[in-house]
């Protein structure tokens, strides 16, 4: 059995959020863990898109993408139609060719600030990554080294204060902690008005091998 398929079958069973698609976000901070976790899922969920955030923002809007995201995305999406966006190369600093990201039935957005205020009514759950900020960035700078410790100082100030205007924590489904060994799911904070839960309390998978 897939590691992550009982929480993959729970979130095929939501209701859609944004048209006909059951939008799924994965937030975190950088470097706590998403975009492994969004593929593995997306695995589970049977091979569905992923969106990912890096691709949508850049160099001279770390946060301020959402307007970008609504009309190529979320719009086109809302009426079941396939959307386009231009993914932004980061060492070319400058936005690539179209891709298509059709509306299926789960599409998994992850990245910074998926869960931000703006997006939160075109989810149908939110997932957060629950590691620290201050391990999340030094797993990262780890990750990308010395080279990008500037692009790192930069980031930083701007992802604490994203998250301070607009945290996305308070308002999660569902919290991933990641353990030596696969992942634990637990009850997330915006369960608390008695909405419904997409896992059950401590529950524990491990990675598929």
């Amino acid at each position: 059995m897939n590691d992550l398929s009982l929480l993959a079958g729970r979130l095929h069973t939501l209701a859609p959020s944004c048209g006909p698609v059951r939008l799924i976000a994965v937030d975190g901070h950088a470097g706590s863990g998403k975009s492994t976790f969004a593929t593995r899922l997306a695995a589970a969920l049977g091979d569905v898109p992923v969106l990912h955030l890096d691709d949508i923002a850049a160099h001279d809007s770390f946060f301020t993408w959402t307007d970008r995201l609504r009309e190529q995305v979320l719009a086109p999406l809302g009426r079941g139609e396939c959307a386009r966006y231009a993914p932004y190369d980061w060492t070319a600093r400058s936005f690539g060719t179209p891709r298509a990201l059709e509306p299926a039935p789960v599409v998994l957005i992850e990245g910074v600030g998926a869960g931000r205020r703006a997006l939160r009514p075109a989810l149908a759950r939110l997932l957060w990554m629950d590691l620290p900020a201050a391990r999340s960035w030094g797993r990262g700078r780890r990750r990308d080294g010395s080279a990008l410790s500037d692009f790192w100082d930069g980031w930083t100030a701007a992802e604490a204060q994203h998250f301070s205007a607009d945290p996305s924590r308070p308002h999660a489904d569902t919290l991933v902690r990641q353990l030596p060994v696969g992942y634990e799911l637990l009850e997330g904070p915006g369960t608390a008005a008695g909405t419904d839960h997409s896992v059950t309390d401590r529950e524990r998978v491990a990675p598929s091998s």
